[in-house]
């Protein structure tokens, strides 16, 4: 059970590659060539998936700047409501780019540094720590785990494990309702 995109195609591309392919009828070329195909298709995604975010944002970033030219270029005769639009749409595009300064990767290596970081604090408070301190940050702990458990039950809801689907909420609602 994994969560990351990147491992789950791994997974597939190794599944599919030793236990499926070699399943398959061999004088099937279809079935063989199909199976090839999903492999390699995969080990595409995985090779773009890293830098899908940053592909958006180069094309997000030159989109605003054919606006802008776009919008010297337009002519009062072309009417207003398109250069309304066209500035509109600039000046959200802009702001989203704006907002848009952290790589996934780097989201990824704060979520790793603070888990690291996390356990260490524990260790240290159950090390030295009072007997109040140490139920406290196991309150807290327990508490983020539980949260982030449901995440996860929930990230993963598709694949089946969960005995009742209908009892975890989606995860849509659980990352909008922090």
């Amino acid at each position: 059970m994994q969560l990351r995109p990147l491992l789950q195609i791994q997974t597939v591309i190794k599944a599919i590659s030793e236990d499926i392919i070699p399943a398959l009828d061999q004088a099937n070329q279809l079935a063989m060539q199909s199976a090839h195909l999903t492999i390699g298709t995969l080990a595409l995604i995985a090779q773009h998936l890293p830098l899908e975010y940053r592909y958006d944002c180069d094309e997000l970033g030159r989109l605003i700047e054919c606006a802008k030219s776009l919008g010297e270029q337009l002519q009062p005769e072309c009417g207003a409501t398109a250069a309304a639009e066209l500035t509109e749409a600039g000046k959200v595009g802009s702001d989203v780019l704006s907002r848009a300064r952290a790589e996934p990767g780097e989201i990824v290596d704060a979520v790793r540094r603070l888990r690291a970081a996390s356990a260490n604090a524990v260790a240290a408070v159950y090390e030295a720590g009072s007997e109040a301190a140490q139920r406290a940050v196991q309150e807290t702990v327990l508490s983020m785990s539980k949260q982030q458990l449901l995440r996860d039950r929930s990230w993963l809801l598709m694949q089946g494990w969960e005995p009742d689907p209908k009892s975890v909420p989606g995860i849509a609602e659980l990352l909008t309702s922090k």
